[in-house]
């Protein structure tokens, strides 16, 4: 029998397998260009905005009826949690296992997170565990869709009515992911999404709320644009909020990206399945 490589063996392979990420080419390029040239490099106000005009299209590709393009994945749960009014001392179930970002952004809108297992078939928030872990200050349930994977979402939905609890998805690994059918990132009162460089639709970082309830479309805009609301007069601000707009630039490159996503999810799909068999 021929020695395995790792036992001092000679490997079969040796210039390993390509990595190249992120993927671009000359559309990324010129998109970046044309938003350079234009001389409007910060999202304001306009409709004909990049970052508008992103928004428009990731809430049609997730199924919303809003999205909110921020600055990064960690921005986006922080102010989903804020736009579902948490206050200080409130509950947020979320899962251990997972990227800090998921526990800390609930610690930054003021909330405390409280931990569930996964369930060990699934790796994803256990909902059992979740229902044993609701409490009279419990506000909100963080699904995580760890690596990709779905929550089970009937379950989810199931406890968070029953209690009257927000609903909020951490989707920074789950872009395209669906269960039954319906895109994560719709399912919840808010999906919260990343696009840093590691994650399959990217632009280096950045982030984006997505959401269709129209009461949580002010508080979202809001909190994210100085406390203006849509529409509203540019120095005019409602709430204290801080500046987390996400750039032109980024925005024209997510778009192009954006345009090759369903046929890259589809090859990563077929080499993680190639892998597992």
């Amino acid at each position: 029998m021929a020695k395995l490589a790792i036992n001092g063996g000679s490997p079969l392979i040796t210039d390993w397998v390509p990595n190249r990420w992120p993927i671009f080419d000359d559309r990324d390029k010129q998109a970046l260009l044309d938003t350079l040239e234009s001389g409007n490099w910060c999202c304001m106000w306009s409709e004909n905005s990049k970052v508008a005009q992103f928004e428009k299209l990731f809430s049609e590709y997730i199924g919303t009826k809003y999205a909110t393009c921020v600055n990064s994945g960690t921005a986006s749960l922080e102010l989903a949690f804020r736009s579902c009014d948490i206050e200080p001392g409130d509950e947020v179930i979320v899962t251990a296992v997972s990227f800090v970002a998921s526990a800390s952004s609930i610690v930054l809108a003021g909330g405390v997170p409280v931990f569930v297992d996964v369930d060990p078939e699934t790796y994803q928030m256990s909902p059992d565990a979740v229902e044993a872990a609701i409490t009279d200050r419990t506000r909100v349930i963080e699904t995580v869709h760890y690596g990709g994977y779905p929550v089970d979402m009937d379950r989810i939905r199931e406890i968070a009515k029953k209690h009257n609890l927000f609903i909020v998805e951490d989707c920074a690994e789950a872009h395209g992911t669906e269960w039954r059918g319906q895109k994560v990132g719709s399912l919840g009162d808010i999906g919260g999404f990343s696009f840093q460089m590691g994650k399959n639709l990217t632009c280096g970082d950045g982030g984006a709320m997505t959401y269709s309830r129209d009461d949580l479309a002010v508080s979202c805009y809001s909190y994210s644009r100085y406390g203006n609301v849509p529409g509203g007069e540019r120095y005019v601000h409602y709430i204290p909020a801080g500046n987390f707009r996400m750039s032109e630039f980024l925005a024209a490159l997510l778009a192009v990206q954006l345009s090759r996503h369903v046929e890259q999810t589809e090859t990563r799909y077929q080499n993680g399945e190639y892998f597992a068999q």
